[in-house]
């Protein structure tokens, strides 16, 4: 073997471990501050109930050994090992497994209206897997009852609602949290004053939402990692000083002994033990930030023990000091590092609250680009990535209704209730979608999909319906909230298909067109139009009444239709689809401009300036009127000689400036006589 080329292989491999740890390292920041600070609050909300403290350290133990193999088999098991694979060509959530579906298995709702063409599909996926027994029962099933698909449909909009449920709910329920343990050395502090100052709190988080995560990001994997660091080592000293007989509390067998000993109040504790997997659901929404070999590092190097080991700590002082249980995390600290810890406990939390609401916000962008969210305002935070995104709508409503959260129930217990019936929901949706993606996509032996929802669907079903049993104590609110944004969802899509609908029944036709004449029975004026429309396959409705009503029009028509596709993200090169509209002489185009539900939109004049020059690109091709056409990428130092209708004609088109009009209409005044 050639020893340059061992080097360059040995090289790349060292570029590839430290681009993964870096990832890693950053990952902290943002994907594991919730799942991190849930020990402030589980052991206080698992003991909320019927379940209480007996001399014997059964309880105890029990519930640290459901703790212990809730985090083993949901993060660890279920994410880390099996979900992260189920990747839509790098991005996670809820979507990506759902567009995952609609494109390869075509059995959702989206997958004819907003199916990617043949390039697009053969760039992300690869070659297709035999078609098995089951995958074409299934695949049968869902083409012959169409309301299968709406249920599916359903289910996925119900678990993204639930997410931006947690968008309210996690800066509540962790702000709250952390800033109560200021009663441990202020125990006679009103509640009122802990409340004012959560919501201080908050209003200033959501305050410097516009300012985007990129500015104070470089802090936030460091305060995450001193977090863990704290809890970890606190933890460690509170099992040896308080009690090492903990450690047995690992065995499975203590979670049998639980529940046999605590019976239904065992059951019911299970809606607070929940609360330690809350933010396991963003090792995969985030996994398009990061990398999955990024993620798995970083939480079974640092994160999976240092949890176990928070938990196990907390329990050994509680073993010993049972009458702290409500205040039982803050108690446990040392109090020679008190309030470095309750500092560093503020910070974490609300870095897991930002996580939160950035999720809030993407999700809210990928909804709307999938015509299923009425349209907002996005800003794009950062020049580098494009997840990094703002929506001045959102921000605000979601501070107003954290703010009735805080000031509504007033304590961690309530607001542990609704937070849990949100988590455990969403997590569900993911085990019913992974099912159908492990045989309907990934081909694989039915069985095996069967394991996968019988292991990790019957304990989440478990916890499932222990919340369910707490609706009337708070988590009626996450179920309500949900219904709505699921309304609202519901009712902009139906409204957006059926204006399509009606647009593309109605749209001018072909031989309306040619009886028109060269000049549409109009003056034509040098000069670029862009008309917008929603119709993909010639003039809108609107057009004819465009042409009554104006006196003139510009010599070079292009309709131009956005899509959005169910992929994450569309190649710059095969973003324009170009084709033309009639015969030569009319000199009408027709742009389809293709967006995936992660790409960032361009509504500036670069984005009109390329369109113009992929036009150019397209006539100096000579491409046939019935021909559509793709931007390829071009030889820098290939000369294409140029006709009549050349490029320099377009950029004097595009530099002459803008004059907007109405009926969303924009045009360019052309320096010379554009003539075909």
């Amino acid at each position: 073997m050639d020893p340059e080329a061992g080097s360059m292989t040995r090289e790349s491999r060292l570029k590839f471990y430290k681009a993964t740890l870096c990832l890693a390292y950053q990952s902290f920041g943002v994907v594991y501050g919730d799942l991190s600070t849930s020990p402030i609050y589980v052991f206080k909300s698992t003991f909320l109930g019927r379940l209480r403290l007996h001399e014997e350290d059964d309880e105890i133990l029990g519930v640290l050994s459901l703790v212990f193999w809730t985090l083993t088999l949901i993060p660890l098991c279920k994410y880390i090992i099996f979900v992260l694979q189920a990747d839509d060509n790098g991005e996670g959530g809820t979507f990506a497994l759902y567009s995952l579906l609609c494109r390869r298995a075509k059995l959702g709702l989206l997958s004819a209206s907003d199916a990617p063409d043949d390039d697009i599909s053969a760039y992300n996926y690869g070659p297709s897997r035999k078609e098995t027994v089951a995958s074409s029962i299934l695949k049968e099933f869902f083409d012959k009852y169409r309301s299968s698909q709406i249920v599916l449909l359903l289910l996925v909009l119900l678990g993204t609602s639930m997410v931006i449920g947690d968008g309210i709910l996690t800066p509540s329920m962790s702000v709250l949290s952390a800033v109560n343990g200021v009663k441990v050395k202020a125990p006679n502090l009103h509640g009122n004053y802990t409340v004012f100052i959560a919501c201080v709190i908050l209003v200033g988080l959501f305050a410097l939402q516009h300012f985007g995560t990129r500015s104070v990001g470089f802090l936030f994997a460091p305060i995450l990692l001193a977090w863990l660091f704290c809890i970890s080592t606190v933890g460690v000293y509170n099992t040896i000083y308080w009690n090492p007989h903990v450690v047995r509390a690992l065995s499975p067998y203590y979670v049998y002994n639980f529940f046999k000993k605590a019976g239904k109040d065992g059951w019911s504790s299970l809606g607070g033990v929940v609360l330690c997997i809350t933010g396991a659901e963003a090792m995969f929404a985030d996994l398009g930030h990061f990398s999955q070999l990024s993620i798995r590092l970083a939480f079974t190097v640092v994160v999976y023990p240092c949890l176990v080991l928070a938990y196990m700590g907390e329990a050994a002082y509680l073993s010993k000091n049972k009458e702290d249980l409500q205040k039982s995390f803050y108690k446990s600290i040392p109090e020679a590092v008190f309030w470095p810890v309750f500092i560093i406990a503020t910070l974490a939390t609300m870095i897991g609250s930002q996580a939160i609401i950035s999720a809030t916000f993407s999700i809210i962008s990928q909804c709307r680009a999938l015509k299923f969210f009425p349209r907002v305002k996005v800003v794009h935070t950062s020049n580098h990535i494009h997840g990094q995104i703002y929506i001045p709508e959102a921000n605000w409503i979601l501070m107003v209704l954290c703010l009735a959260v805080v000031v509504g129930y007033r304590d961690t217990d309530m607001i542990g209730n609704a937070y849990g019936l949100a988590v455990i929901v969403v997590m569900l949706v993911t085990t019913c979608l992974m099912f159908l993606v492990v045989v309907m996509v990934w081909k694989r032996n039915i069985l095996e999909a069967l394991l996968f929802v019988i292991v990790f669907g019957s304990v989440e079903l478990l916890y499932f319906s222990a919340c369910l049993a707490k609706v009337q104590k708070g988590g009626w609110f996450p179920l309500m909230f949900s219904l709505i944004v699921l309304s609202t969802m519901c009712v902009w899509h139906y409204g957006t298909l059926k204006k399509q609908a009606y647009e593309s029944n109605n749209k001018v036709s072909l031989d309306m067109l040619l009886s028109m004449g060269p000049n549409l029975g109009i003056n034509r004026v040098p000069g670029i139009g862009l008309i917008y429309s929603n119709v993909a396959t010639g003039p809108p409705p609107m057009f004819s009444h465009f042409v009554t009503n104006f006196p003139a029009i510009h010599h070079i028509l292009i309709f131009v239709t956005v899509q959005s596709l169910t992929v994450p993200k569309v190649p710059a090169n095969l973003r324009f689809v170009i084709s033309r509209i009639g015969p030569l002489d009319l000199c009408l185009f027709q742009c389809v401009v293709r967006y995936g539900y992660k790409d960032k939109r361009k509504d500036s004049h670069d984005f009109e300036n390329q369109l113009i020059e992929t036009v150019a690109e397209f006539l100096q091709r000579g491409n046939n009127d019935s021909e559509a056409f793709r931007l390829e990428p071009v030889n820098q130092q290939q000369s294409i000689p140029l006709n009549d209708v050349t490029a320099s004609s377009l950029e004097s088109g595009v530099n002459t400036g803008t004059s907007k009009k109405t009926v969303r209409f924009r045009c360019w005044d052309v320096a010379r006589n554009w003539k075909i």
